[in-house]
């Protein structure tokens, strides 16, 4: 498929800028079958029942973006892309001209950082001393590029969601965003069941489709587990005839990476799947996510399990009715995938 049928007109003002005042005050674009409708986000406990499965990723996001000096004092803008040990970490850098191996960055509160080597967009760098611990005292929370402002304190809360507890991410699993204490125990309380997989989010997210034919596509690589007792949980669920309902784009990509030799298996380790239109569904029946920008791989991904033609005219929909778009936006619920897969009818 050519990138260009992944394109929507977006007027500016619509992109959210910052968090409703209450987690679950969202909006709700559902889309089931060939209907649209338009609901509050709290209307989503009436579309999932009891003896569902609601996974989610408790992925935690790390203040990830560090601002410091070259030693000719240019400024530089570090953003992690993931950590590759105690002391080192995968980054992205931005300056006026990109520092050249063995360069030292020097960082707030004294620390600095060695440049040890590029690999393509991305650099390899040591910092001196435990990267981890430095990051929540001197990080910045790193907030998604197409959001036109500074991060603020309230940010740190709220660009995470309230079950995140394994930090690694650099990006928040934003479908998740919209689940507050209340909702979740609304949901307990129904019998619908939770369980949670981890899948660091990279900055790579945000990286442009840029191959006109989209199958040229390479996906930047994320770690993510899938453990054994969430396999069980999900052939438990299908087998009484329930759902596995995926919050957010993360999660399909982490079970559907699980699935790949056939069978959900127990998965710790990198993925670079790229779901496209095309690609077989194995083990996701619903998907909770929010909008995705045009062109982008996560639209391609929504795409090819609502349908191309059904998720475009979705996305104009909610256009028209201004809902709110990208990370601090409005929810939409698939409520089934475009070819009937049936629950069980693939092995898991």
């Amino acid at each position: 498929m050519d990138r260009a049928e992944f394109h929507y007109d977006l007027p500016a003002e619509l992109i959210a800028q910052a968090p409703l005042g209450e987690r679950s005050a969202s909006r709700l674009l559902v889309l089931d079958r060939d209907a649209i409708e338009d609901a509050a986000f709290t209307d989503l406990i009436d579309r999932i029942e009891p003896g569902d499965l609601l996974v989610f990723n408790d992925t935690r996001v790390l203040p990830a973006r560090l601002i410091g000096r070259k030693s000719s004092g240019g400024r530089v803008e570090l953003l992690l892309e993931r950590m590759l040990g105690e002391h080192a970490a995968r980054v992205q850098i931005r300056a006026s001209r990109s520092p050249r191996p063995g360069a030292v960055i020097s960082l707030p509160g004294g620390a600095a950082a060695a440049v040890e080597r590029r690999d393509g967009s991305m650099f390899d760098v040591r910092f001196d001393r435990p990267l981890r611990p430095y990051l929540e005292r001197h990080g910045q929370v790193p907030l998604p590029p197409y959001i036109d402002r500074a991060a603020v304190p309230d940010d740190r809360e709220r660009y995470q969601t309230v079950y995140a507890r394994v930090p690694g991410a650099v990006a928040a699993p934003t479908a998740g965003l919209h689940f507050d204490a209340a909702l979740l125990d609304a949901f307990a309380r129904k019998g619908v069941e939770q369980a949670w997989l981890t899948l660091h989010v990279g900055a790579g997210t945000f990286a442009p489709v840029r191959e006109q034919r989209i199958e040229d596509h390479e996906l930047h690589a994320e770690w993510l587990r899938v453990p054994e007792s969430l396999c069980e949980r999900i052939q438990s669920t299908k087998a009484r005839g329930g759902r596995v309902v995926a919050v957010g784009t993360t999660t399909v990509r982490a079970l559907e990476t699980a699935a790949l030799g056939g069978r959900l298996t127990s998965f710790e380790g990198e993925s670079r799947l790229f779901i496209h239109p095309g690609f077989r569904f194995r083990v996701v029946d619903a998907i909770v996510t929010n909008f995705h920008l045009p062109e982008s791989s996560l639209l391609m991904l929504v795409a090819a399990f609502a349908g191309h033609a059904r998720i475009m005219r979705a996305y104009r929909h909610a256009v028209a009715q201004r809902y709110r778009f990208f990370s601090y936006g409005d929810a939409m619920f698939i409520a089934g995938p475009a070819t009937p897969q049936g629950n069980g009818a693939d092995p898991v």
